[in-house]
């Protein structure tokens, strides 16, 4: 199928990521905890680790699956990766007997979930879209969000009519379905971009991943979104018993999670429409500091009616990074080896996005509570801004993209 207009895309990069790595693997987790541990009498710490496992190995094989995906194209390695994603998802069903078994499969879906990440659909998208390129980001990244909100409602629904067993074959089918028809019929790189032969495509402008490491922008940025990440999915890991500890009650803390939901689409979409208008490293400062003013009011301590706006703060910061990660790679190292840098930061975000919450469990064990934590994130946060503001002017701005004749890639849209 000849893609004549290029925001199908962007419609296919929501599908993909509506059932991608995050909705599936790790926001429905919660979900299964439960009955998964009373089915078998584990203890929860030993099944959560399943989850730890999986995180690990997506954040392991990210940048492998770059190197695959500027080597061979996007479809050559997303479809095939997808295929084993449900299969890994549907052995939860019918081989996870024991701890041993649940982690291996989390572990195996761990690595087959690198190729179902936001990676290859950023990379289409920035092929695709000089201008407007940010836009068409957060619009795709918004996927991540809906799949955030409404996959653990359909899991639940399947868990309450087939059992847990029945919800992970329903996942598997879910994502089998979505993915493989989203990638098929709307993602792929433009043809003349697309690598042939097994070589990346000589033309594409940018540096060589081993020229990036050897950069500092690329440092900087990692140690950003690691900061970023290491803050935002640290508070809202801890934000429900936090608000509990304070006296909140369950119910409403529990509520004041949806607006983190909320408030994670409502960020990319922003993030996207602000970047095709303003300098990318000041929109990012804007979005890394807000999380820190959320953070702010919850070691004020402030009244309850504040808890859902300080959430809702948060939310903003952590639904911001994945677009702007591919925005800013695109803008200051190029699209010559775009999948396998992206590889690397985004394994530098899920990294973060570990730590946080193993850092605030910490810090509550040791000191009976989150305030010590929650003013290490904030500094995390302050030199996250710091490092965006040190970037400098774009290296690849739009229209300016050496080698490359963007109205002939982009066609008739």
């Amino acid at each position: 199928m000849k893609i004549r207009n290029r925001w199908w895309v962007v419609v296919g990069s929501v599908f993909g990521l509506f059932v991608g790595n995050g909705p599936i693997m790790q926001f429905t987790f919660g979900v299964f905890l439960l009955p998964v541990t009373k089915a078998f009498g584990w203890e929860r710490s030993t099944t959560s680790l399943a989850l730890v496992i999986g995180l690990t190995m997506t954040a392991l094989f990210v940048p492998v699956a770059g190197r695959l995906i500027d080597r061979f194209g996007i479809r050559a390695v997303t479809l095939p990766a997808i295929v084993l994603f449900a299969a890994a998802t549907a052995s939860l069903a019918l081989l996870a007997d024991t701890p041993a078994k649940f982690m291996i499969i989390y572990a195996l879906m761990g690595i087959a979930a690198a190729g179902q990440t936001p990676l290859p659909y950023a990379k289409a998208i920035s092929a695709w879209f000089d201008d407007k390129r940010g836009l068409a980001l957060g619009v795709a990244m918004a996927g991540v969000g809906l799949g955030a909100a409404l996959v653990p409602q359909y899991a639940q629904a399947l868990l309450t009519a087939f059992g847990w067993k029945g919800a992970y074959l329903g996942l598997a089918a879910l994502t089998l379905v979505v993915g493989l028809t989203a990638v098929s019929l709307a993602v792929r790189e433009p043809d003349q971009m697309r690598p042939v032969a097994g070589t990346t495509a000589a033309a594409l402008p940018g540096a060589t991943g081993r020229e990036a490491l050897r950069s500092g922008v690329f440092w900087k940025l990692a140690l950003a979104f690691f900061a970023v990440a290491l803050a935002t999915n640290g508070t809202i890991a801890h934000v429900v018993p936090l608000l509990v500890d304070r006296g909140i009650a369950p119910g409403v803390a529990t509520t004041a999670m949806a607006f983190a939901g909320a408030a994670l689409i409502g960020g990319r979409l922003l993030a996207g429409y602000l970047l095709d208008r303003i300098f990318a490293p000041y929109v990012a400062a804007f979005f890394f500091a807000i999380p820190l003013i959320g953070i702010g009011m919850l070691l004020a301590n402030l009244p309850p009616q504040y808890a859902a706006l300080s959430v809702v703060l948060v939310g903003l910061g952590l639904g911001a990074e994945v677009d702007l990660i591919a925005f800013l790679l695109s803008r200051y190292l190029g699209l010559k080896s775009f999948g396998e840098l992206y590889g690397y930061l985004f394994a530098a975000f899920m990294l973060g996005s570990g730590a946080g919450p193993y850092i605030m469990g910490l810090a509550f064990d040791k000191t009976g509570g989150y305030a010590t934590a929650l003013s290490a994130l904030c500094v995390a946060l302050l030199a996250a801004c710091a490092l965006m503001m040190s970037l400098g002017r774009y290296v690849y701005p739009q229209k300016e993209m050496a080698g490359m004749r963007w109205t002939k890639l982009q066609g008739a849209h």
